[in-house]
């Protein structure tokens, strides 16, 4: 007889366990669409809002970095196979973006190795690696 409660409890936790992860997983999905967007339509201001506070309080962007997003036009974001995990609350995605110079209509593409933390309190994923290197190839 006791066994019984013991297995509901068991059985309880996991289900609250594939709960979370699968909330985890639909707040991720949300999170890169939304950022991915942001992207697409140039808007590296906006973008900044997706890096983990602590970090884009410590490494603000610079006029230097806000005056080279401003030179470019983003014409192709590619996530390919999409996010990979590197733990629980951990993920590491690789992105193709391709930029065209205003002024010179040059375009080219650089590659985003991008990783994103969960954070557990404010259920909220963050962008871990920073805005993309739009100068390098």
């Amino acid at each position: 007889m006791r066994r019984i409660p013991h297995l509901l409890l068991v059985l309880s936790l996991l289900l609250l366990a594939a709960c979370a992860t699968q909330e985890r997983s639909r707040t991720l999905t949300t999170t890169l669409s939304a950022y991915a967007g942001t992207l697409r339509w140039g808007d590296f201001a906006s973008a900044a809002q997706f890096i983990d506070p602590k970090l884009r309080a410590e490494h603000p962007l610079s006029e230097l970095d806000r005056a080279r997003y401003k030179q470019v036009r983003v014409t192709e974001y590619d996530d390919g196979s999409g996010p990979v995990p590197l733990g629980p609350t951990e993920v590491q995605q690789t992105v193709r973006i391709s930029v065209v110079n205003i002024h010179t209509q040059a375009e080219r593409s650089v590659i985003d190795r991008q990783t994103w933390r969960y954070d557990e309190q404010t259920k909220h994923w963050w962008l871990t690696s920073g805005l993309p290197d739009i100068t390098r190839e």
